[in-house]
């Protein structure tokens, strides 16, 4: 069959084809769909593992929250059903109150530190050279270190003595030795530095993606303006990292409000309750006097506080959006 014959039988068969005669694929393309269609199980094959992991570590126990927050738990004895009185026992507890404050306070200035020291480090790492990669690396070292180990280290610095590690450092400029996590004064302010100095990098490294998307032609009509570098970072680099920004807030805020390794390792919530936050309230409620329902009441709190900050955040970020 020559060309102009094949195209002849096609020409032929195309007012057939257009006239909704049903024209069935060729058998190789048949098999291929079948195929295609039917390894829709295999992502799922890859996503079982985490997926299980999940239902069974943190699934199943926020349900298991849930049912003993309102119930009596008696090991071995059997729950009893109390109604919300384990929420009116764990609301009206001054040490709940006093966590709550020292919770907040610890989350928003660990988030407002992270987000400044993370802004200021991008800026001055921002760039391709092979330097500041490997500046950039060392910086970021501590978010993958993990936190008992840091806690450790900055527990170490903070030895209150006169040869301890900062107090050497502050005593070379004149400065008197501090008491740091000892002292009920500075406690919280010196597991703030520390969340701040491991958490400030991580921003920084979303910092960067989000300067990267930042178009460079604004900074150049900027400049033709007469716009000093105060003035575009103020007016270009801001605005164009707000959605950044809000990201990193959320992140940081939720993760301030969970903070508990540092605080458990460092001081366990003293001196005299000057760093006791709400995990480490829930912790001793729950597994060291046995208040399994009042501290699960309390652990719904938490998680119902989270879940409204983060709604109110992406509400007010789409209204922004479409006004």
């Amino acid at each position: 069959m020559t060309i102009h014959t094949a195209d002849a039988v096609n020409t032929a068969d195309a007012p057939k084809s257009a006239a909704g005669t049903s024209v069935s694929p060729p058998p190789a393309r048949r098999r291929g769909r079948h195929r295609v269609q039917g390894q829709w199980w295999v992502p799922w094959a890859f996503l079982m593992p985490a997926l299980l992991l999940f239902l069974v570590f943190r699934y199943i126990p926020m349900v298991q929250a849930i049912g003993m927050s309102v119930e009596n738990v008696r090991p071995y004895l059997g729950n009893e059903f109390v109604g919300l009185k384990n929420y009116e026992t764990i609301l009206s507890d001054p040490a709940f109150r006093d966590a709550t404050v020292n919770t907040l306070v610890l989350a928003f200035g660990q988030t407002l530190g992270c987000l400044v020291l993370g802004f200021l480090l991008a800026l001055l790492l921002e760039g391709q050279t092979r330097k500041l990669s490997f500046i950039r690396s060392a910086a970021f070292l501590p978010v993958v270190v993990p936190m008992a180990v840091i806690a450790e280290l900055w527990r170490i610095m903070y030895h209150p003595t006169d040869n301890g590690f900062l107090n050497s450092i502050i005593g070379i400029v004149g400065l008197a030795p501090s008491e740091y996590i000892n002292s009920p004064d500075s406690a919280m302010w010196s597991i703030m530095l520390m969340g701040i100095w491991r958490g400030g990098p991580y921003d920084m490294m979303i910092i960067l993606a989000g300067l990267a998307g930042i178009d460079r032609g604004l900074y150049e009509a900027a400049t033709v303006d007469g716009a000093n570098r105060w003035q575009r970072i103020l007016h270009v680099t801001l605005p164009g990292l707000r959605p950044v920004f809000s990201i990193l807030f959320i992140l940081a805020a939720i993760r301030g409000f969970r903070v508990f390794t540092e605080v458990y390792l460092m001081t366990n919530g003293g001196p005299n309750g000057a760093t006791e936050v709400v995990m480490t309230l829930l912790y001793k409620l729950g597994l060291e006097q046995q208040k399994l329902g009042v501290g699960s009441a309390g652990a719904v709190l938490l998680f119902l506080a989270t879940l409204v900050l983060t709604l109110a955040v992406q509400l007010m970020l789409r209204r922004k959006k479409d006004a």
